[in-house]
């Protein structure tokens, strides 16, 4: 960074160089100006009578500022106006206009439009964390992210959310909340046209299109979607719950679920239906509840209908007898793959669905469904009979 002042009498060029941050190139260019500086001035030290001399000398001051300031920002964006130093941060930059995405992940096929961006990402395949805490000893890829981590430390909440008091450590995350307000989405799906809060959570949207699922588990091999997902996953082999419960002590496996079992002793049911006025503790119950209202997807053959496009797939399939999906393990046939994934856990025992409220696993989802009611109250119906009993 260079400092450029004007004096009244005579033009100086004061500079005060600051070389860490800029590039080789820069740093040449400014001490090859900063040395022509000191020439002129010792120039001037040995003749400083003749009128010709002194105004060759202004000239060439005028001429230097000139191009001490064309090196400070020479290259300038002709969409938006915004100014660079060197021209390869102004081609990075046009690909913000452009959407040019020129760098490409080796390993799942992701693009970047910048070469950083792309170097960050690959940490995520390699499993590179360069950045250590010195709190806890959690790593992150990102400096960036250790910086927002290191606030659980300190208790550091910067952005309050002025609507609804709610606190959070980083702008982003903050921002993402403001739309729950607002009810702003928007960033829309192409494919079916369903609309999102933030960039990411469409880009997780679009693998259920693609899918894509860049993260195996290395334990059972099963793939996710999300890093998150598999983090989440993950726990079920280690039996972490690193998540208490202040007020009965129970743990749980992630942050949510805790929140979520948490509402228990509140008696909070902030989600509710727009459509019949019923509360609910968490959003998911919500969204499969929201699908008893509509039926919008009808097969053509039995006229019997269905909340998603995906359930009436499944249910021709019954027409059909397709069964294209087959155990590896038994030879077992399926209609869909959900199915064979459901079919697949009875022979590795892994237990995905998890109870929100007390974190107990189960293999099939039916079984958390079933075991739900055991929270809410309701009477339990006998499979066997007719039945129907209230678990104590």
């Amino acid at each position: 960074m260079a400092l450029f002042t004007q004096e009244s009498e005579d033009i100086k060029i004061v500079e005060v160089f600051s070389l860490r941050h800029v590039d080789k190139e820069q740093q040449t260019e400014w001490m090859q100006l900063k040395e022509e500086s000191q020439e002129l001035e010792e120039d001037e030290e040995k003749d400083q009578t003749g009128e010709k001399s002194f105004s060759c000398s202004m000239t060439k001051k005028v001429s230097l500022r000139k191009r001490a300031l064309k090196t400070r920002s020479d290259f300038t964006c002709q969409e938006c106006g915004k100014c660079f130093t060197r021209k390869s941060s102004l081609n990075a930059h046009n690909r913000v206009h452009t959407g040019e995405k020129p760098f490409t992940c080796e390993e799942c096929g992701k693009i970047f439009s910048k070469k950083r961006n792309l170097e960050v990402h690959v940490r995520i395949h390699t499993g590179e964390k360069p950045f250590t805490c010195e709190e806890c000893g959690n790593s992150f890829t990102q400096k960036s992210s250790l910086e927002v981590h290191m606030r659980d430390h300190t208790g550091e909440n910067s952005f309050t959310c002025k609507q609804c008091g709610k606190k959070f450590t980083h702008n982003g995350n903050f921002k993402v909340h403001m739309k729950l307000h607002s009810g702003e989405k928007p960033f829309p799906c192409k494919q079916c046209g369903k609309s999102f809060s933030t960039k990411g959570n469409l880009q997780t949207h679009m693998k259920l299109h693609s899918g894509e699922k860049p993260f195996p588990c290395k334990q059972c091999g099963k793939r996710f979607s999300t890093k998150g997902n598999l983090q989440t996953h993950i726990k079920l082999h280690s039996g972490e719950r690193p998540f208490p419960c202040n007020q009965c002590g129970k743990s749980f496996s992630t942050k949510g679920n805790l929140q979520t079992h948490t509402k228990i002793h509140t008696g909070e049911k902030p989600f509710t239906c727009d459509q019949c006025g019923k509360s609910f503790r968490c959003k998911l119950t919500l969204k499969n509840h929201m699908r008893t209202h509509s039926r919008d997807f009808k097969c053509h053959q039995c006229r019997r209908s269905f909340t998603d496009s995906k359930r009436l797939k499944n249910h021709v399939k019954t027409h059909t007898g397709a069964k294209p999906h087959m155990c590896l393990h038994c030879g077992m046939t399926c209609r869909n793959k959900g199915k064979l994934e459901d079919h697949m856990r009875d022979h590795t025992g892994e237990k995905t669905f998890t109870c929100p409220q007390c974190d107990v696993s189960f293999r099939h989802q039916k079984d958390l469904k079933q075991h739900l009611l055991t929270h809410s109250g309701k009477k339990l119906k006998c499979s066997k009979s007719a039945k129907r009993f209230r678990k104590k």
